[in-house]
């Protein structure tokens, strides 16, 4: 994991803590990731559209952010140490340590997994489907995992993934194929 500035909580001192009022937690992951499952009580802000100045200046709480793992939230801890709160720390070891610890996570099982997943097994069955045709019918067929590749080598190098983009506008990601219905909160480990 990289290193930050940011001094870490675990997550049950955490847990604590947004009990007693005394901290604000903050998920920085994407909204697709956030619908699927999150922390209760956390509140989105995601890294994408993250701007400091959008937290209050003299924020009297504990800011805590987190992502899926932690790693997210190192990269981004020049941002969010420029926002408003008298002391800012990361969940360490992000959401799947919270889960780990047998907290309370609100799942929607109805919600599609998150786009970069969907991206992985797209481009992963394309380069086996390519494969798999070269082998059997014609090399040409190498062609379309050499595309795939090269697809992923430009989303990488320039930011923008064409496959993401066209994945976000499907039905199954649509707003209202993430509703809110099938939340359950629960332990991670129940």
């Amino acid at each position: 994991m990289a290193q930050s500035q940011l001094r870490e909580v675990d997550p049950v001192t955490l847990k604590a803590w947004i009990d007693e009022g005394k901290a604000v937690l903050i998920d920085i992951r994407e909204t697709d990731e956030y619908a699927r499952e999150h922390i209760p009580g956390s509140r989105l802000v995601p890294l994408s559209g993250f701007d400091p100045d959008d937290f209050p200046r003299d924020h009297s709480k504990v800011g805590v952010f987190h992502c899926n793992s932690g790693n997210r939230t190192c990269e981004a801890a020049p941002q969010i140490l420029a926002t408003g709160f008298r002391e800012v720390f990361q969940l360490e070891g992000g959401l799947q340590a919270w889960k780990k610890a047998g907290l309370a996570v609100n799942v929607n099982r109805k919600a599609p997994i998150s786009i970069m997943r969907q991206v992985q097994i797209v481009a992963g069955s394309m380069v086996v489907l390519g494969v798999l045709l070269a082998v059997l019918f014609s090399p040409w067929f190498i062609a379309l995992s050499a595309f795939v590749g090269a697809g992923l080598m430009f989303a990488g190098i320039s930011g923008t993934c064409a496959m993401a983009n066209i994945l976000s506008i499907m039905p199954w990601n649509r707003p209202s194929a993430a509703s809110s219905a099938g939340t359950s909160s629960k332990p991670a480990n129940a």
